[in-house]
């Protein structure tokens, strides 16, 4: 072994055995919290990374699935309530087709394959229902792909065609969600999926589709729109006009001086209405013109006359003209012709009023006239529907904003106080430890100064009397031959060697001490 390594290993052991108890037993405290940490970060880093196997599962298929991986000695994770299965990432695709290779996951609607089973002596029942669940298993699986969405079911009632009805019943269907945890579906999702069911199904309207949530709750009804019912719709146009209006007055009147309610109705009622319109053109075009003409010339015969009182014919005369002129005209003039049909879905605005209520306490002034002008611009009124602004000056209670005021002021300043001990308390800890850590080291030090002070002292006295070598008498006599010097070689100390090591040690350790010393020494070898 090198004399360096030996050295530094000598020194560590001898620094080592100056520890006291409680030094030694603070040191393998933190050796073994080095160790462990070091432990569980390397176990922390060589951990695999999962990634979702299969997810929706239901209780059949994961058991299913389990089993194929304890069987492959495969790792695995389970989530969502056993749901779905997380396996390290590098063994996903390996597991999805030995998975699928088993048939697994095998409890699912089937969509189109579910039409390859059937055979030959199929009835036109079993066809229509198959058709039928092969649409529902298709939408489902389609809607399950959606963000957020856990599972999806769907229930078609398409109507069976006959041609002895007189009217044909329009096709409804049924959709069923489950989010995933703390996931909720938005306006835009619901609509997606409205239409996105009413396009997949011929003759179904977007109006005819329910979408209705795990919790119960009816995120589009039938009939009223894909956005949910009249209510809601309501409630979404009264929330607007009042933040638009309310922002509005905010900059007008300043904050807190302005509160407005929106009150709309909104008809609940679905039809359908057919115009038709005719309006003369600038310009008369005939379409068609027919004209009939007759004419007759002739002469009449003589009159037969008339009877006597004998009743014997008296003649009456000559004969008259009889010529005869006939002529008819028929003439189609061309007309305009609007034929309009319109679609009136629930929701429609029928009425609004909007009411502001104007602190009489704002600065300034601030014309009542104009501020009804603005406020019935920005809400959108319309008089000829009947909606109707008020806006009036009150006098605004400010006991209740006060107190909120100062309900949440002294909020902030509990929760500042809470960050400020927190601090304080975390800041007196860490100072604690700190000052423990230099209490140690400065112990360790004076302890290790005042033994490395006392074996100095002990090697420099023992490197004192080892170089204290008597007179020899040759070397007081001055030399008689000046063209060659004899040297005699004096007698080294038995312990001359281990005395040297010891001089060269200390001299490692504290050169500064050990020639100061050494100087000290020949001073007085001179002296002498």
């Amino acid at each position: 072994m090198p004399r360096q390594v030996t050295s530094a290993l000598q020194r560590f052991t001898a620094g080592l055995r100056e520890f006291t108890v409680a030094q030694r037993t603070i040191a393998l405290l933190a050796v073994a919290v080095l160790v462990l940490g070091v432990a569980g970060l390397g176990i922390w880093l060589s951990r695999p990374s999962y990634a979702p196997l299969f997810t929706g599962l239901q209780a059949a298929d994961a058991s299913a699935i389990v089993e194929q991986l304890q069987s492959d000695s495969i790792q695995y994770q389970l989530s969502d309530g056993g749901s779905s299965i997380l396996v390290p990432q590098d063994d996903v695709y390996a597991q999805r087709l030995k998975a699928a290779a088993a048939g697994l996951p095998s409890s699912s609607s089937g969509g189109y394959s579910l039409l390859d089973k059937m055979g030959v002596t199929t009835s036109e029942f079993q066809q229509s229902v198959t058709y039928k669940r092969a649409l529902e298993g298709e939408l489902a699986a389609t809607i399950g792909a959606l963000t957020g969405v856990k599972t999806a079911s769907v229930r078609l009632a398409i109507p069976q065609e006959t041609v002895f009805a007189a009217e044909k019943e329009a096709p409804t269907a049924s959709v069923f969600i489950e989010t995933n945890r703390g996931v909720t579906l938005g306006a835009d999702q619901v609509q997606a999926i409205v239409h996105l069911t009413s396009a997949s199904i011929e003759g179904m309207k977007s109006t005819d589709v329910a979408v209705i949530d795990s919790a119960g709750t009816v995120l589009s009804a039938v009939g009223g729109g894909p956005t949910g019912g009249a209510g809601k719709l309501a409630s979404d146009y009264e929330t607007r006009v009042r933040d638009s209006v309310q922002t509005m007055l905010d900059k007008v009147v300043g904050a807190g001086n302005a509160t407005v309610v929106v009150a709309a109705d909104v008809s609940t009622e679905s039809a359908e209405r057919t115009a038709e319109t005719f309006t003369a053109p600038e310009t008369i075009t005939s379409l068609n013109e027919s004209r009939d003409t007759e004419t007759y010339t002739g002469t009449g015969g003589a009159g037969a006359g008339v009877l006597g009182p004998d009743n014997i014919a008296v003649p009456g005369g000559t004969g008259g003209d009889g010529t005869y002129n006939s002529e008819s005209v028929t003439r189609n003039n061309a007309i305009d012709k609007v034929t309009e049909t319109r679609t009136i879905p629930a929701g429609t605005l029928s009425r609004q009023s909007v009411s502001v209520a104007v602190n009489d306490d704002v600065p300034g002034t601030v014309n009542i006239r104009n501020l009804r002008a603005l406020v019935s611009a920005a809400a959108g009124i319309d008089v000829a529907r009947g909606d109707t602004v008020t806006v009036e000056y009150m006098t605004f209670d400010a006991s209740g904003a006060a107190a909120a005021q100062q309900a949440l002021t002294d909020a902030k300043d509990a929760a500042a106080g809470e960050q400020l001990t927190e601090i304080v308390r975390t800041a007196i800890i860490a100072l604690t430890a700190l000052l423990l850590i230099v209490l140690a080291a400065v112990l360790v030090s004076r302890s290790r100064r005042a033994r490395r002070e006392a074996v100095d002292e002990a090697e420099l006295e023992a490197a004192r009397q080892a170089l204290e070598v008597p007179e020899h008498p040759l070397m007081l006599q001055a030399p008689t031959v000046p063209l060659e010097l004899e040297t005699e070689v004096l007698p080294v100390a038995p312990d001359a060697d281990r005395t040297r090591s010891e001089i060269e040690r200390l001299a490692e350790r504290d050169p500064k001490k050990t020639a100061e010393y050494l100087r000290a020494l020949m001073d007085d070898k001179a002296s002498v």
